[in-house]
């Protein structure tokens, strides 16, 4: 796929996340609405995408990839925790657990799956729901860890019943046993699923317009976990799979989803066990912002 192709697809997504933000500007989105569609996004649409992302006929070959990219999850996760444990040291507590939540946790969901979607269609959505398996275990483990320095035994219940984890189960079932979904079935799945691409830019713009541009940009730190999120994390991801001999479809996955911005969930966490929702805000939004220039660079690198 030539640059100019890649560079289309990622500006297409962008004009989306334009459109969210001046709908929320016109109050069109409202703050209900744009909750209403995330909740919608992560209970349907993401996991039906899931699900019919997995209809393909039994192979060993895919099989043992998922397993490399479930290994690398796992792996990208346990490493970007310990470089955040770290570089971050000089830092207050209540702004150092948000540099080391996001440079642990990435945007891989709702912006991984869209541009996964678009650039290798079904299979990098299969693949990439194999790399969200070790976000979520990660996410309410190490992540609430993070926040509360304890073990939440709850949440990590939660994290195997979360909607895409169970979506994931049902789909590596219907793989493995061949199963083939009832057209009628399939079709709905696949066109309701096919929404998670406008609906995710969508919100990420309504969020975005939630901000005031005076407050956005200012201190050194929002940078310095930005560089880290967007550039340290997936140009050593690239490395790695490199020296790994990993084949080009498992790279491009593995390298995407470590090189979207920060997770919309920091924002959430920081709310919910009391810390700097303020700072998780912007640098969710400076790094969403900035990826339209790095996501393209990594993506080339791959595509390449």
């Amino acid at each position: 796929m030539s640059s100019i192709i890649v560079t289309n697809q990622v500006i297409t997504l962008f004009l989306i996340l334009i459109v969210g933000y001046f709908a929320r500007k016109r109050a069109i989105l409202t703050s209900e609405l744009t909750s209403g569609l995330t909740n919608f996004l992560i209970n349907v649409t993401s996991p039906f995408m899931i699900i019919s992302s997995f209809q393909f006929a039994f192979s060993k070959e895919m099989l043992a990839s998922a397993g490399k990219i479930l290994t690398f999850s796992f792996l990208a996760h346990i490493f970007s925790t310990l470089i955040g444990l770290i570089i971050f040291k000089k830092y207050p507590e209540n702004i150092r657990k948000i540099l080391r939540f996001t440079t642990t946790f990435s945007n891989c969901g709702f912006m991984g799956f869209p541009l996964l979607q678009s650039i290798y269609g079904k299979f990098g959505v299969f693949y990439g729901s194999i790399y969200v398996v070790g976000f979520n275990i990660f996410l309410w483990t190490i992540g609430v860890m993070i926040f509360t320095g304890e073990r939440d035994l709850s949440a990590i219940k939660k994290a195997f019943l979360s909607p895409n984890i169970i979506a994931v189960l049902i789909g590596i079932t219907t793989f493995i046993l061949s199963l083939k979904i009832p057209t009628p079935i399939y079709s709905a799945l696949e066109i309701i699923g096919e929404m998670t691409t406008p609906i995710s830019m969508l919100v990420v713009g309504s969020t975005l317009a939630e901000m005031k541009l005076k407050e956005l940009f200012s201190g050194f730190a929002v940078y310095y976990g930005t560089l880290i999120r967007l550039v340290i994390i997936p140009l050593l991801s690239l490395l790695i799979t490199g020296l790994l001999n990993f084949e080009p479809l498992l790279q491009g996955v593995c390298v995407i989803s470590t090189a979207t911005p920060a997770a919309a969930t920091t924002a959430i966490f920081a709310e919910k066990y009391n810390g700097d929702s303020a700072f998780a805000s912007r640098i969710i939004v400076i790094s969403t912002v900035l990826s339209i220039i790095t996501l393209p660079f990594f993506i080339m690198l791959v595509k390449s």
